[in-house]
């Protein structure tokens, strides 16, 4: 079971959220909070992911994710909003969230949604994609300037990478290099590690700046 808790300061919204996600066999929400109550109930449940509203009344949502990601252990994180502004996007990114959905995403999407995000995938409400392009362009300029290189990583590593900012999930990615779920994830973990970067998305700007993308085209 995928084991999920909604944040969102909107009581509509958290009993809808739910209200879907438990008709799916294989996912449980595990908690139904405002945002004041977010840290609290992440401590007592331990969910898997966290669908985080990111402007609240009660307490800011990028404030929530920092405290969320410097858990031992801490859940996936994507950020649940109705609007698509670029600042708030680039923050909640680079700081570790794995998506950002808008609060109309169509029902039959949300499930689906959960579960690429607990295999490891980014995911972004497709509104919002043009948006997360031109921010990181903007933010990132300055780590354009130093270039990246890919030679202290080792083959597997490469490949690993490579699929990841191809947009593939942990399971995707180990189908096609014939490795279990949990090898790729340790990889990614490392991959993080060497590179110095937050998440999935600033490893895949990564792999571009590094021309691995390029290379692996040219195969």
């Amino acid at each position: 079971m995928i084991r999920v808790a909604i944040v969102d300061d909107e009581a509509l919204i958290r009993s809808g959220f739910a209200l879907i996600l438990d008709t799916a066999d294989d996912i449980e929400v595990v908690a139904a909070v405002p945002g004041g109550q977010a840290l609290e109930a992440v401590a007592a449940h331990a969910p898997d992911l966290v669908l985080l509203d990111i402007r609240m009344p009660d307490v800011d949502g990028l404030t929530v994710l920092s405290r969320l990601t410097q858990l031992p252990e801490p859940p996936v994180v994507a950020m649940l909003t109705t609007f698509d502004s670029d600042e708030y996007i680039a923050h909640a990114l680079r700081n570790g969230a794995s998506g950002y959905l808008l609060k109309d995403t169509d029902p039959d999407d949300l499930a689906p949604a959960v579960r690429s995000l607990f295999q490891g995938a980014v995911v972004l409400a497709p509104k919002v994609i043009p948006t997360v392009i031109d921010g990181y362009l903007r933010h990132h300029r300055t780590l354009d300037s130093a270039p990246a290189h890919a030679d202290n990583l080792t083959p597997r590593e490469r490949d690993v990478l490579v699929h990841l900012a191809q947009g593939l999930s942990n399971g995707e990615i180990g189908t096609l290099l014939h490795l279990s779920t949990s090898t790729v994830k340790a990889h990614v973990a490392t991959l993080l590690t060497k590179l110095s970067v937050a998440n999935r998305v600033q490893a895949a700007l990564w792999a571009q700046r590094a021309g691995l993308l390029a290379e692996d085209d040219d195969r």
